[in-house]
């Protein structure tokens, strides 16, 4: 049975409706908001937006995971994000903060300063300690799935069968967080990541299989080529297409939705509980 309900520190988090992460990119190479969010200020003033606009989580990325991005050093990440969550958890107590990182040094540092989630891109493969590690933390966990390292990721990504492949990856990557001690281990199929454009879709499309892991789903669509590329759009365009795919997936059985737009977000959740009422 699905558990709806993740702790965060002593704050729960309750998933039976559907949950808008808000994305906060402290990188000046980020593929759609890089460097915009770079003063104490304008930092305050965004995550103060997504908050009030209804995002449950603030997601905080201290490196590009965009494709061709480089990996920087565990120093430079560390310099990026820990400021912020500092900032944030000091103008922000009640907020809930995840931090988007492939490294164990940079969760303990990161939950040691007020992050209460645990966000891994590399879905424990970069990192042998990250596992034991958020084991330890006692904080939720998200696994997502990618094929190789963002520098070469989109170069001819092949499956035989991509749902097959990334639902057995998950699968096997959840049991190794649960005989660790993981409690809350939260999902993501990883859209874009190691994947086509057809990749992409065919995932969206039995999303539901997904369901079968009995842990929540996190839909991580936002703003991505998957949109642009299919409408044959720039980025700044992307977000009614942005819009229409994060419904399919909460259709779909997503219960996190992680976004650049927060208040539209918003309201396609809304509208979700009004169709499933």
């Amino acid at each position: 049975m699905l558990q709806m309900t993740i702790n965060c520190k002593g704050k729960l988090l309750d998933l039976s409706q559907p949950t808008v992460m808000g994305i906060l990119n402290v990188t000046p190479d980020s593929f759609f908001d890089g460097g915009k969010w770079s003063e104490e200020k304008v930092i305050l003033n965004q995550v103060d937006r997504m908050l009030s606009e209804g995002a449950k989580i603030i997601d905080i990325g201290g490196m590009s995971s965009r494709p061709g991005a480089e990996v920087i050093s565990t120093e430079d990440e560390l310099k990026r994000v820990i400021p912020v969550i500092k900032l944030i958890r000091q103008h922000f107590s009640d907020s809930i903060v995840s931090v988007d990182t492939i490294r164990a040094n940079v969760a303990i540092e990161a939950i040691e300063n007020g992050a209460s989630l645990i966000n891994d891109i590399s879905g424990g493969n970069f990192d042998e300690a990250m596992i034991s590690t958020v084991a330890s933390l006692q904080v939720p966990y998200v696994v997502m799935h990618k094929k190789g390292m963002p520098a070469g990721m989109q170069r001819n990504p092949d499956y035989e069968n991509v749902v097959t492949e990334v639902f057995d990856f998950l699968q096997h990557q959840v049991h190794t967080c649960r005989k660790a001690g993981i409690k809350d281990v939260i999902v993501d199929v990883g859209f874009g990541f190691g994947k086509t454009l057809e990749h992409n879709f065919m995932l969206l499309k039995n999303l539901e299989v997904f369901q079968q892991l009995n842990c929540p789903m996190l839909l991580g669509i936002s703003r991505k080529s998957m949109v642009t590329n299919a409408l044959d759009i720039k980025k700044g365009d992307a977000l009614n297409g942005t819009t229409a795919l994060n419904m399919s997936g909460l259709m779909k059985g997503a219960n996190i939705v992680r976004v650049h737009d927060v208040k539209e977000a918003v309201e396609v959740a809304k509208l979700y509980s009004c169709i499933i009422a």
